[in-house]
């Protein structure tokens, strides 16, 4: 069943406290639906029916936890709600919204205190990833040196076989390298035949061909067949030559491998021995731990001998108690009560110092949460103070060009003032020169009253020749300025076209 079960209790004691809240540790598979309808309860081993809880309370799960991830759970059973102290054992069961026991612990039962000399206080680190602390576990000493007896055998067993799998990979490591050096010399030797065999070839070929030279010497006849026959075994020749070399190369080759073997075997035989020297410390741990075993189980001895001398020292207090009365009872009974308050007094102090372990765990969370808060300020203050840069770099801009623009602008102005006063000026000439052509005119017409009519035309045409030429000249050769030369010819036009309507009247 637990195997298969979703939901897995851990940490669970054989003796709890009514006078104490009870802790009820557990884990969630990936394979459990959670549901908020999900509850744990207190149930008596053997009932038949889920409805026969003494009580419950509901199963919960750390925040943000997501469905298909394994976590590690824990709940608390207020002390008023546990039962009382009795030999029943009781077990915890988890039950899921379908009404179905997902998961059992093991069996455990509600006790008095006992003497505070004969339990053992013990502290178990939680992961811290879980978000959980230290669990004060409170046990007696005899079932503390079980566990740990039980603990150094299967050391111990595990010692042992971690021994036995190096010695056998030592001795498959062994059987491998002896194998693959057969194999190489094998190998080798083949090779050395080989070569041995071609070089006999090789010397047969070099005798025949002595003899194919001495013959042909003395024939000539066949010398065309001896020249074949030469150059197919000079040929063969130089392919024997080359097959040596090639052998050679695999010669070095296999030399080398054989190196690189030998180099294996000594890296081998070195991991041989720090496994001897690994299994040399194992058995002195070994050792160590048989003697610590041998020294458990004669304290386990004493303290039995302990709980029978404490036995019969009980046994004579009865016989004096019931002889001293009514007056030992009461002494009895108030040092049973002052060793329940030390008890408690202990209880309340392990809670106080859960309560402050969560605290600096909250206060650490907060801490976390402030620094962040803070890289964050952080971050947007410097991405602030960057736009505020970028938007300087612009205004700056803007502030050179409207300088430039103020500088092009004062030009223009400058400029546009002395073509301003060079019109003026060119203006002030145009009106001189045609207050000139004015009084020539009517000098002109005097002169035409007294000429004839012919002569009067004539005089009129180069009158006005005259002016135009004598005007255009001072206005190209004096100014050169465009807006001169359109109002001269402007008044000279107007003036051509009042001389030819008088001449008409």
């Amino acid at each position: 069943m637990d195997k298969q079960s979703t939901v897995v209790f851990r940490n669970v004691g054989q003796w709890y406290f009514p006078q104490t809240r009870v802790e009820c540790h557990y884990s969630l598979t990936s394979d459990h639906q959670w549901s908020s309808s999900d509850w744990i309860g207190i149930f008596e081993m053997g009932c038949s029916s889920l409805k026969q809880f003494y009580t419950y309370t509901w199963a919960l799960v750390p925040e943000g936890y997501t469905e298909g991830t394994s976590v590690s759970c824990w709940v608390l059973f207020p002390a008023h709600y546990l039962p009382r102290p009795s030999a029943v054992e009781y077990q915890f069961i988890y039950v899921d919204k379908m009404g179905k026991a997902c998961a059992r612990s093991r069996p455990f039962t509600f006790c008095t205190p006992k003497p505070l000399e004969e339990l053992e206080t013990l502290k178990e680190e939680q992961d811290e990833d879980d978000g959980e602390e230290e669990l004060l576990l409170v046990i007696p000493r005899s079932q503390l040196l079980q566990s740990r007896l039980e603990e150094c055998l299967k050391k111990q067993a595990d010692i042992q076989q971690a021994l036995d799998t190096a010695k056998e990979e030592a001795e498959n490591e062994k059987e491998n390298s002896r194998k693959a050096r057969e194999k190489w010399e094998r190998q080798s030797e083949a090779m050395k035949e080989e070569i041995s065999e071609l070089r006999d070839s090789l010397r047969q070929n070099c005798d025949m061909l002595k003899k194919i030279d001495g013959k042909h010497k003395n024939v000539k006849y066949s010398q065309e067949n001896l020249t074949s026959e030469l150059s197919k075994l000079m040929a063969e020749n130089t392919e024997s030559q080359q097959r040596i070399k090639d052998l050679e190369e695999e010669i070095k080759g296999l030399n080398d491998r054989e190196k690189e073997e030998n180099g294996e075997l000594e890296r081998l035989k070195e991991r041989v021995k720090k496994n001897s020297s690994q299994m040399k410390h194992d058995e002195e741990k070994r050792k160590c731990l048989q003697v610590e075993n041998e020294a458990a189980l004669a304290e386990a001895r004493g303290l039995q001998e302990r709980l029978k001398a404490s036995e019969q020292v009980a046994e004579s207090l009865r016989r004096e108690l019931r002889e001293l009365g009514t007056r030992q009872g009461h002494t009895h009974t108030e040092l049973h009560q002052a060793r329940l308050q030390v008890a408690q007094l202990t209880l309340l102090l392990s809670e106080e110092n859960l309560v402050l372990r969560e605290e600096r765990a909250d206060w650490a969370l907060e801490r976390e949460a402030y620094k962040h808060a803070a890289e964050t300020d952080t971050k947007k203050l410097q991405e602030l103070s960057c736009e505020v840069q970028r938007k300087e770099e612009w205004l700056q801009e803007e502030r050179t060009e409207r300088e430039k623009l103020e500088v092009e602008l004062g030009r223009e102005r400058d400029s546009n003032r002395v073509l301003l006063s060079d019109t003026k000026r060119e203006l002030q000439e145009l009106k001189a020169s045609v207050k000139k052509a004015q009084k020539e005119r009517e000098e002109q017409k005097v002169e035409k009253q007294r000429a004839g009519r012919l002569p009067h035309v004539v005089t009129k045409e180069r009158w006005m020749e005259s002016c135009v030429f004598t005007t255009v000249m001072q206005v190209h050769v004096g100014h050169k300025k465009n807006l001169g030369i359109i109002l001269f010819w402007f008044c000279s036009v107007s003036c051509i076209k009042r001389t030819s309507q008088r001449s008409n009247l």
